[in-house]
C-alpha cells in the first residue's frame, strides 16, 4: 500500500501540465527563510508549476498575517486565503515583521492584523473540501501546531487522508545532532504529527538548509528592480548585513514542487519519531511512511542556483 502511494506521488508530481496544489504552513517572523520560501512559491506559480491554495501561520503574532498578505499582494496574489493559529507558540514580534507590516503605504495589503484573519484549522478544512482527492501537497516550515490540530479534528483528519498526497516538512536533523528548532518549540505537536500524520512525509533536515547558504549579494543585487520589494528590508532587519542565511524552508518548497529534478536525493523508506528531548530518530522500514532529503556535493551548486533564481524572480504582471 505504501509503495503504491509513493509511486502515485511521483507520477502526479511529474505531470508538467498540472500545477502542484500547495498549502504553505509557516511560522513567518521567526526566521527570514520563511519569507524567501514564500517568494519561491510565487515564482513557481508564475511559471505554471504551482498553485498556492492558502497560507496558514503558526507564529502567534498579529503582524505575521499582515506580512504574509503584503508579500502575496506584491506578487499579485493578495486574494490568497490566510489562516492564523490561536494560542500558539512564539507570540513575540521577531526581528523583521515590522519592517513590512508597519508600512502599509509602501507595502499595501488588506489585513491590518492577524486578528482579522480566520483561524487556521477551519480555513484548512474549507480549502481541502474543494480539492480533488489526492491532489494537495502541504508544506510545513514552522511548528506542527496547525496540522496536528487539523488531524485532531475528525473531519479534518478524513480530509487529509483523502485530499493530501504528501507533506513536505522542514524539521529535524538526519543524522541526529541536536533538537531542531521547529521540532522542539511545540514538542507535543511534533511528536504527535510524526506518529499520526496519515500521508507520506518527506523531511528536510537542519543539515540540508545549512549546506545551502543564501548569498547576501543576491539581496543587494537581484531585488533592485523595484524600491518596494518586501524581501530586502525584511532580510536587512533580521540580521546585520551582509550575512548568508541557510535556506532551510526554501528546500522543502523546492522539493514539494520539483521532486524529480535531481536537486535532492531521498533516504530509504522508514519512520521518524521524536523523543522527549526533541531529537528526531529515523528507523529504516520497508514501506515506511517517512523519508528525508539528502544532498550530495554535486547537487549543491545547482540547487542553490535554483533557489536564488526563484526567490528573486520578479512578479508576473
Amino acid at each position: 500500500m505504501r509503495r503504491s502511494i509513493w509511486l502515485a506521488t511521483l507520477l502526479a508530481s511529474s505531470l508538467a501540465a498540472a500545477p502542484v496544489s500547495l498549502i504553505f504552513d509557516t511560522d513567518m517572523g521567526n526566521d527570514i527563510d520563511d519569507a524567501l520560501a514564500l517568494a519561491v512559491i510565487h515564482a513557481l506559480e508564475s511559471r505554471g508549476e504551482a498553485k498556492l491554495l492558502a497560507v496558514t501561520i503558526t507564529k502567534d503574532n498579529p503582524k505575521a498575517a499582515p506580512f504574509v498578505d503584503a508579500l502575496n499582494t506584491f506578487y499579485g496574489r493578495g486574494d490568497t486565503p490566510i489562516g492564523v493559529v490561536r494560542n500558539g507558540s512564539t507570540p513575540e514580534e521577531g526581528k523583521y515583521l515590522g519592517a513590512v507590516a508597519d508600512d502599509a503605504k509602501r507595502f499595501p495589503r488588506d489585513l491590518m492584523s492577524g486578528k482579522d484573519a480566520p483561524e487556521a484549522v477551519g480555513l484548512l478544512k474549507r480549502i481541502l473540501k474543494d480539492q480533488p482527492d489526492g491532489s494537495v501537497v502541504m508544506v510545513q516550515v514552522g511548528f506542527s501546531t496547525n496540522l496536528v490540530r487539523l488531524i485532531g479534528d475528525e473531519e479534518g483528519r478524513e480530509l487529509v487522508k483523502r485530499k493530501v498526497r504528501l507533506l513536505s516538512l522542514m524539521g529535524g536533523a538526519f543524522p541526529t545532532i541536536s533538537a531542531e528548532y521547529n521540532i522542539k518549540i511545540d514538542l507535543a505537536s511534533s511528536k504527535k504529527l510524526t506518529a499520526e500524520w496519515p500521508t507520506p512525509i518527506v523531511f528536510s533536515g537542519f543539515e540540508i538548509g545549512k549546506a545551502l547558504l543564501y548569498p547576501a549579494e543576491s539581496i543587494e543585487r537581484d531585488y533592485a528592480y523595484t524600491p518596494n520589494h518586501p524581501i530586502p528590508p525584511a532580510y536587512r532587519a533580521y540580521m546585520k548585513m551582509p550575512y548568508d542565511r541557510p535556506t532551510w524552508d526554501l528546500t522543502s518548497v523546492l522539493y514539494a514542487v520539483r521532486p524529480d529534478r535531481g536537486y535532492f536525493s531521498l533516504s530509504p523508506e522508514g519512520r521518524v519519531s521524536v523523543d522527549d528531548g526533541g531529537y528526531t530518530r529515523f528507523t529504516p522500514e520497508k514501506g515506511g511512511p517517512h523519508r528525508f532529503l539528502t544532498l550530495s556535493d554535486t547537487q549543491k551548486t545547482r540547487t542553490l542556483e535554483a533557489l536564488v533564481e526563484l526567490s528573486s524572480q520578479p512578479p508576473k504582471r
